[in-house]
């Protein structure tokens, strides 16, 4: 498994974790960063052994978001020309690449959230499928305090998640969304006490989802996805047509058998991925 210089990650089983373990500087994410995630999370999504995906983090706070080298740096942001800006704006779509490939895994991503998620936090914990917090993990669109607006996906992805009216607001004003208000609106799948009770908590959720046909998980991913982004005639068409590429008696059969004789299925995982030339 390789080393990574922003993020630990690790294996159990047909359950990933990613772990920000950069606590001494609030997790923030430096340059590495942007490269590292996108390129776990397809290594992990080609492989085809990983069935979940759990985004978690180490100290007091979960993300403060981009690291302030990347703001610091005199040649990352130049925009004195129009060629500047051309060059700095497909920077910038790499970054939101690296978010983008939580969608595009083809197993969920939990975020587990045990403390405050700020800035580029937010863009990235709206990407993942399904999201947990501590009491005291409150979160802040940031960049409208700094004088920019929030452009890697929070935007994008939030109005989709809570009310467009509340995005808005929480984007207009940069103020903190409480966990309570987030598991209200339906942003938090759930709210635990401390540290403890979120990694039981979660760790149940990715531990269910894990004992499930990871074809049928895939495909109900897919699904959600290009409902989100298309009309209802059109998800209709795109769910029986991924449903007739994907159906898999072998599958169904051994729900049954499971569910009959009360024990846990027994599914092969995905195919890997082979991507022309990779090794």
């Amino acid at each position: 498994m390789p080393d990574y210089t922003s993020f630990a990650l690790s294996e159990d089983g047909p359950i990933a974790r990613i772990t920000l373990n950069r606590p001494d500087k609030r997790n923030t994410m430096i340059p590495a960063f942007w490269r590292e995630l996108p390129e776990a999370v397809l290594a992990l999504s080609d492989a085809g052994k990983t069935r979940v995906l759990i985004l978690e983090a180490q100290g007091p706070v979960f993300t403060a978001g981009m690291d302030v080298s990347v703001f610091t740096d005199p040649n990352a942001l130049k925009s004195d020309t129009a060629s500047m800006r051309e060059a700095f704006m497909t920077a910038a779509l790499s970054l939101q690449d690296a978010f983008t490939a939580f969608e595009r895994a083809r197993f969920p991503v939990i975020a587990a959230m045990q403390g405050p998620c700020v800035g580029g936090g937010v863009d990235m914990i709206a990407a993942c499928d399904l999201r947990y917090a501590t009491t005291d993990a409150w979160m802040r669109i940031e960049e409208t305090n700094i004088g920019m607006f929030a452009d890697v996906g929070t935007l994008q992805r939030l109005p989709d998640l809570i009310p467009p009216g509340i995005a808005r607001e929480l984007a207009y004003t940069g103020e903190n969304l409480t966990p309570e208000r987030a598991e209200r609106l339906g942003l938090l799948n759930g709210v635990f006490e401390d540290e403890t009770a979120l990694r039981e908590g979660v760790d149940a959720v990715a531990r269910t989802i894990a004992s499930k046909p990871p074809l049928t998980i895939s495909g109900t991913k897919r699904s959600f996805l290009y409902a989100r982004d298309h009309t209802v005639a059109d998800s209709l068409e795109h769910a029986m047509t991924l449903q007739a590429s994907l159906w898999n008696s072998a599958d169904i059969m051994e729900a049954f058998a499971a569910r009959s004789e009360k024990r846990a299925g027994a599914f092969e995982d995905l195919t890997p991925v082979r991507r022309l030339g990779s090794e």
